[in-house]
């Protein structure tokens, strides 16, 4: 079931859209960022709320690689793998942060704090590698950077 303050979130993006089903991508973010990620019984809601069927929302949910189908840490980590980070030093900067965290791409360490997704691109070649970490862009990247990083964010709790 969404939550009061879902509907109302999703209800003012439906505002904006000429279709109910154009706020699906908005709907999708919006109970992401209420849950940690997208269930199947929150696919289902969505879909009824959107007149829409759960396949026709969860086509849209797995299309885009920043909605999530399962848990998540609270941390995400998207690595980019493009030809241009791999070129200026993404296999170092990828083992660091296996090693480091104790995890492979697609796993999220015991704790819970972080998930390590690769992404075939940032759309920021022209400061590889780079990882968006809860969408803060950070370029330039080598193991050291990645400590810093790493560290701010456990810090801050």
């Amino acid at each position: 079931m969404l939550s009061e303050r879902e509907r109302t979130d999703i209800d003012a993006e439906i505002q904006h859209a000429r279709a109910k089903r154009q706020a699906t991508i908005e709907a999708l973010r919006i109970v992401q960022r209420e849950r940690g990620w997208v269930s199947d019984e929150a696919v289902k809601d969505i879909a009824e709320h959107l007149e829409m069927t759960p396949d026709e929302v969860d086509s849209v949910a797995t299309f885009y690689n920043m909605i999530f189908r399962k848990p998540v840490g609270k941390h995400v980590i998207f690595v980019c793998e493009s030809i241009s980070c791999w070129v200026t030093g993404y296999d170092g900067v990828r083992e660091h942060l296996e090693k480091r965290l104790g995890i492979k791409p697609g796993e999220t360490t015991s704790d819970g704090m972080f998930t390590l997704l690769p992404v075939d691109c940032l759309g920021a070649c022209d400061r590889g590698p780079v990882m968006v970490v809860d969408e803060k862009l950070h370029g330039n990247l080598n193991p050291e950077g990645v400590d810093k990083i790493l560290d701010e964010i456990r810090n801050e709790g």
